[in-house]
């Protein structure tokens, strides 16, 4: 079940990184939560459409996808959990390179929970502003 579970967490991961929610979907279960962990503004808990939306905005967002380079992954039963560090050009030309370690944990090989670590001071700077400026664009075409 292990080997299984790391298969559909890093399909997850590969498809998050590269903004294909409709493979994202495919790897959660439709009660899925992901919490990211921290005080930065990006942080709390994010439900399953929450997490397709999110998934789908990083296509704009990150329009290289997160790259991410796989330093580990664990799993034991129901949980995996993987390091990696993404490697990314914003759609402003900016570079955003994080690092990440995540909890998941899977019921019947999907995803039900994430707990997700990663710097959110750089996310909030990098990735917030981006986010304000497509919620202000899609608030101008929903005025016309």
């Amino acid at each position: 079940m292990s080997e299984a579970n790391k298969q559909v967490v890093i399909a997850f991961i590969e498809a998050f990184s590269n903004g294909d929610a409709v493979a994202a979907e495919r790897c959660l279960s439709p009660d899925a939560v992901t919490v990211a962990k921290g005080f930065g503004k990006l942080s709390g808990a994010r439900p399953y459409e929450l997490i397709v939306a999110t998934t789908a905005a990083f296509k704009d967002l990150i329009p290289t996808g997160l790259r991410p380079d796989f330093k580990s992954v664990t799993g034991e039963g129901d949980r995996v959990v993987v390091e990696f560090e993404g490697n990314a050009t914003l759609v402003n030309g900016e570079a955003y390179c994080n690092q990440y370690c995540m909890v998941f944990t899977l019921l019947e090989g999907k995803i039900v929970h994430v707990n997700e670590y990663y710097c959110t001071i750089l996310a909030d700077q990098k990735i917030l502003p981006l986010l304000a400026d497509v919620e202000s664009r899609r608030h101008e075409i929903e005025a016309q």
